[in-house]
């Protein structure tokens, strides 16, 4: 069984609670390959169908986490600057192509780019890194990084918390269609963002060959 498996982390967050959720949430910003949102919709549901959890602290949780791992992320890309991110920065994933396109998209809307990274898959593990490689003023980082991680964590948490209210109402078969419909939007929704991350990481190389 892998330390880092769902599975386990899911065993893990029964275990130990919210502490769980905040330090997978805050690692994976960071840029470990780690499920952190959908650990959190998992919290969320738990909390939802049992007593063990409570959907104000799982929120809480998740958005602490996500502010101290960009927190992190932004410290190490100051630190090491943009040289050394592209040197070293395929060990955890960022490629050439990831880079250009997120610092090209940064330079443009550094703000919104903080704040919508939570949400996309493509620009989480980027954003703190390329905010801190090109010195964006703190003030607006941590601005956008607390706004981001609160309403992220708040729409995502409370959403599977009541949807894990409504069927723990149901029984049978609906609740089975239910859960099948959730997993299969879940599976669609991951094929998109793959197909989506694809084509925009296309777009510096088309730009660099056009001039």
């Amino acid at each position: 069984m892998s330390f880092f498996s769902l599975h386990h982390l899911i065993e893990l967050l029964h275990a130990y609670g919210n502490v769980v959720l905040g330090v997978v949430v805050g690692l994976e910003s960071v840029g470990l390959p780690l499920p952190g949102e959908t650990l959190l919709i998992a919290a969320a549901v738990i909390a939802a169908t049992s007593h063990q959890m409570s959907i104000a602290l799982v929120i809480l949780s998740a958005a602490v986490g996500a502010v101290v791992g960009q927190m992190t992320g932004y410290a190490i890309g100051w630190g090491i600057g943009f040289r050394l991110l592209r040197r070293y920065g395929r060990f955890i994933g960022l490629t050439d192509r990831r880079l250009a396109y997120g610092r090209a998209l940064f330079r443009r809307h550094g703000v919104k780019v903080v704040f919508a990274s939570r949400f996309i898959v493509l620009l989480r593990t980027l954003a703190a890194l390329l905010a801190g490689a090109n010195h964006m003023p703190w003030g607006r980082f941590m601005t956008a990084n607390v706004a981001g991680s609160v309403v992220w964590s708040a729409l995502y948490g409370g959403g599977a918390y009541l949807l894990g209210q409504e069927a723990k109402h149901l029984a049978g078969p609906v609740a089975i269609g239910i859960g099948v419909a959730v997993a299969g939007g879940l599976v669609v929704a991951g094929l998109w963002a793959r197909r989506r991350e694809h084509q925009l990481l296309a777009q510096p190389a088309r730009a660099d060959s056009a001039q």
